[in-house]
């Protein structure tokens, strides 16, 4: 394949140093035109070094100045509030990989798309946010979506050949997170050391977050009817302790196709960077007589109550699931800061859901506006409510 030129959004953290990874292993396919990060300045001084990326952006204008002082004019440097958009207008590259967390990283996936780009996905609420709107865009025809999550990597994989008409439902796998197997009663005491012990991924604060509270597979399903363009009753989650079975595709004669794996992204990071094309990738292999057992489980909609709301704002669309997302936003925070329980995360974004009237989300400007109003009153009315 030709050389292709990466914009790596978030490339300090977990998924932007496994995507450093992949340009390493192939640096006559790939490489890194522009970065982006958000408070890892010394770290993204080291990529620059490595890379040598004709654009960069870091949060902080003071971070910006020291990268300034370090490379001198032979890297441009965007900062602040509008930098980000600017460098992903600005940049040269074949390829945004988009792997800011939250609600922030949908003005940039908008951004590549409509200059016709490739877009690999790792932000989540691009879609579940603004998935309509971005929907609309794709149709129009401008640039394209491969999804770089584990369970849409496993089922556009399951995916290859097949006839759209053949596709019964989607089954996406989920862990179950640290608490699969704690009692209700007990989630009153659920400590943010608890939450962030995942059992098998290794991934942010937020994500980590998201997954024990499952809130994370009720965006992902979002994500999936956006992405293969099927309705909710077609969607369902298993939970799968092991997480090897990253997710699976039931067809209409009842065959089920499966990706299996190790708990590693690399593998759908790769695949969205070269896809249609399947790069070779050494390392350690996936042995299934070593594992030796798989498990599945429905999930516990009454201890994990966030998939459902996610499920149900999806259903509702229109503004329903940027509710839902910027309200957990808030939730997460505060209970990473000791301000709520973890019980009250669904709570908090049941609260939002019930006091917002839905509106269609058919442009950028009511999505932000939704996102901004959801933010500024949310949390302070919840716990007026207590």
């Amino acid at each position: 394949m030709s050389l292709q030129k990466i914009l790596l959004l978030g490339s300090t953290g977990s998924i932007g140093t496994s995507t450093i990874q992949c340009v390493r292993r192939f640096k006559d396919s790939f490489s890194v035109s522009g970065m982006a990060a958000s408070r890892n300045v010394d770290r993204l001084i080291d990529q620059i070094i490595e890379f040598s990326p004709s654009s960069v952006y870091i949060s902080d204008p003071a971070d910006a100045k020291k990268i300034t002082d370090r490379f001198g004019d032979s890297i441009k440097v965007y900062c602040g509030e509008s930098g980000l958009e600017s460098l992903v207008n600005d940049t040269d590259y074949d390829i945004l990989l988009n792997a800011i967390v939250g609600a922030a990283g949908l003005r940039s996936t908008i951004a590549a798309l409509k200059r016709n780009k490739k877009v690999a996905l790792a932000n989540k609420e691009s879609l579940v946010v603004g998935g309509e709107y971005i929907t609309s865009l794709l149709n129009q025809g401008y640039g394209s979506l491969v999804p770089v999550d584990s369970e849409h990597s496993a089922i556009l994989q399951c995916l290859a050949g097949v006839k759209d008409s053949t596709i019964e439902s989607l089954i996406l796998t989920a862990s179950g997170g640290p608490f699969r197997n704690r009692s209700k009663e007990d989630f009153l005491s659920i400590t943010p050391a608890d939450a962030l012990n995942h059992p098998t991924w290794s991934m942010g604060k937020k994500i980590t977050i998201d997954s024990a509270t499952l809130m994370n597979k009720g965006f992902e399903v979002i994500e999936a009817h956006h992405l293969f363009k099927l309705p909710y009753k077609q969607l369902r989650v298993w939970i799968h302790p092991q997480s090897i079975i990253h997710s699976l595709v039931e067809f209409h004669d009842g065959a089920i196709l499966a990706q299996l794996g190790l708990p590693d992204m690399e593998l759908p990071i790769q695949y969205a960077l070269s896809y249609p094309e399947r790069l070779p990738m050494h390392g350690k292999r996936l042995s299934l007589p070593q594992i030796r057992q798989l498990d599945f489980f429905d999930p516990d909609l009454d201890r994990f109550p966030c998939l459902k709301l996610c499920i149900d704002a999806g259903t509702a669309g229109g503004t329903a699931p940027v509710v839902v997302n910027a309200a957990n936003e808030v939730a997460v925070e505060a209970f990473l800061e000791n301000k709520i329980a973890f019980n009250d995360i669904p709570g908090l974004v049941a609260f939002a859901l019930d006091n917002h009237q839905v509106h269609p989300a058919d442009n950028l400007e009511i999505i932000e506006e939704t996102d901004r109003s959801v933010r500024l009153t949310i949390l302070n009315k919840y716990l007026s409510r207590r």
